[in-house]
């Protein structure tokens, strides 16, 4: 897994991590991050992620040869301080480890290193272009049944 810096996250992408966790209660939800240039802009799911109310197992196996940036997980307890666990999981996935908790707004979540230190993380305005998706339609014909 090969380790990336950033400057900030997209305020888009932290609203994602939020309402995921919001919508994840009373369980923990769980992600790993990847960057665009300098910005976190995606939240990764794996196949086979577990999420219960004490804790989300991301396996780590599944994931393709590619940046990760760190991770994201919800603490449905309130409590946005890693745990041991965390911090032992923080230190194979990055070095951006975002933690959020109720009542889930941009208030309630922190950013820490590998050894478990918070640290800034900026969160950025920036448009999102899906330029697959436009193309897609763009091109396509569409048939319809009448």
């Amino acid at each position: 897994m090969k380790k990336r810096k950033v400057r900030g996250i997209a305020r888009d992408t932290l609203h994602f991590i939020l309402e995921a966790s919001r919508s994840s209660m009373p369980e923990e939800f769980a992600g790993l991050l990847q960057a665009e240039d300098d910005v976190i802009t995606e939240v990764l799911m794996l196949p086979g992620t577990e999420s219960s109310r004490m804790s989300a197992l991301i396996r780590l196996y599944m994931l393709p040869n590619m940046k990760i940036a760190g991770s994201a997980h919800s603490h449905p307890s309130g409590s946005i301080r890693p745990s041991e666990q965390d911090i032992l999981f923080f230190s194979r996935t990055g070095d951006y480890h975002i933690i959020v908790g109720p009542p889930f707004d941009e208030r309630s979540w922190a950013c820490y290193d590998p050894s478990g230190e918070r640290r800034e993380l900026r969160v950025v305005d920036m448009e999102f272009e899906d330029e697959d998706f436009k193309g897609g339609l763009d091109n396509m014909d569409m048939e319809e049944d009448l």
